[in-house]
């Protein structure tokens, strides 16, 4: 299944590119366990629902990516 990039204007302040995530390399975010896949795709790191992998990514930032990763390790986010 192809995923689509999607139709909705993007927030004020928004300075991710549109990212087209038809060819990224997904892998899992738990070592295969979980439901999360991420990919790196022209500097940037998506997220996605591996169980709805059709439904819209989550972009970050390295800096970003960098921050939420450390804060789900202290406990900041429920990944389960």
């Amino acid at each position: 299944m192809a995923e689509r990039t999607t139709t909705q204007q993007p927030f004020a302040g928004w300075d991710k590119p549109d990212l087209d995530l038809s060819n990224a390399r997904w892998r899992s975010g738990s070592r295969g366990a979980g439901d999360v896949q991420i990919a790196f795709v022209e500097g940037f790191v998506a997220m996605r629902n591996a169980g709805r992998p059709g439904s819209p990514s989550i972009v970050f930032t390295p800096a970003e990516w960098r921050a939420f990763v450390v804060n789900a390790r202290d406990g900041e986010f429920d990944l389960t």
